[in-house]
């Protein structure tokens, strides 16, 4: 019997990326009309950041993430919507005095990267695990952060999302389980092929899946190339799965990528190959036991 798998979709990120593809959506409207075309080609989830659409860097603007979120909502499109608390964590050491940040260091608190969890109340909202070296900076992700951001995501009525990047992330998700930072059954992302994380190798899925606790929900991605080869090896083992323009710029060897929506068909295709169903949002929500948004 065919499982249903859902797609979530990452619209835009926070790299810089719309300099490589003039598909990655930048304003808050752009964002928006992405998610409503993701969901429209399958995506049950959408995975949303917001950028500044003067210099198409990262954001943090509360202003921005409620106008991406009223635009979906408004447009009576169906689809469970997850924001980010991962911005505000990048740290780069000054070249002349590694203890004062460079200007590209986007640093905040704790309370800040979760304000606008806490203002909006999404269904999902991703925490990320640990700290980590993501290409030439760091993503700083200490453990009374996390437990902060946990807390407030929890009071706050809100499905946490818990990103982890490498094996030593699972295992601290998992003592905050045991805390009761995180309810049961817990929700993951296993984020494959960052640099410098878990590689995106069915080795490394199937180990990461291996320390997860026994009733995870599990969802995974593989950057860049190795998108598609995760959709189709998460098949295998029982997961569900992102793809999207924060992720990957391309839908083919050469081809650049002209929506989230072209991506989230390619995935749904591979899925139904393999003799699965795709989930609806109301799938999801019954899946993941969420509330119905207001």
């Amino acid at each position: 019997m065919a499982r249903k798998v859902m797609i979530a979709c990452a619209l835009t990120g926070a790299a810089d990326t719309p300099s490589k593809n003039p598909a990655v959506p930048v304003t808050p409207k752009e964002i928006a009309e992405s998610g409503i075309a993701a969901a429209k080609a399958g995506a049950a989830i959408v995975h949303i950041h917001v950028r500044d659409p003067k210099t198409t860097g990262p954001s943090m603007e509360l202003a921005h993430y409620r106008e991406v979120m009223e635009r979906i909502r408004d447009s009576g499109t169906d689809v469970v919507i997850n924001l980010t608390t991962g911005a505000g964590a990048r740290f780069v050491p000054g070249s002349n005095d590694p203890m004062v940040p460079d200007p590209s260091s986007t640093m905040r608190t704790a309370a800040e990267r979760v304000q606008h969890v806490v203002e909006l109340k999404p269904e999902i909202c991703s925490i990320d695990m640990g700290s980590i070296n993501m290409g030439n900076y760091v993503f700083v992700n200490t453990v009374p952060q996390i437990e902060e951001i946990a807390i407030a995501i929890r009071e706050a009525g809100v499905r946490p999302e818990i990103e982890v990047f490498e094996p030593g992330h699972v295992m601290l998700s998992n003592r905050l389980i045991k805390t009761g930072h995180f309810k049961s059954p817990p929700l993951f992302q296993i984020c494959l092929g960052v640099n410098w994380g878990t590689p995106a190798t069915p080795e490394g899925m199937n180990y990461m899946k291996s320390l997860l606790p026994d009733d995870a929900t599990w969802f995974t991605f593989g950057c860049a190339a190795q998108q598609f080869p995760m959709v189709a090896q998460a098949m295998l083992y029982g997961g569900h799965v992102r793809v999207g323009l924060e992720d990957n710029l391309y839908l083919a060897r050469g081809k650049l990528a002209p929506s989230n929506a072209a991506l989230v068909e390619k995935a749904a295709e591979i899925i139904e190959v393999m003799g699965e169903d795709l989930a609806t949002a109301a799938d999801a929500r019954q899946m993941l036991g969420l509330r119905q948004p207001t």
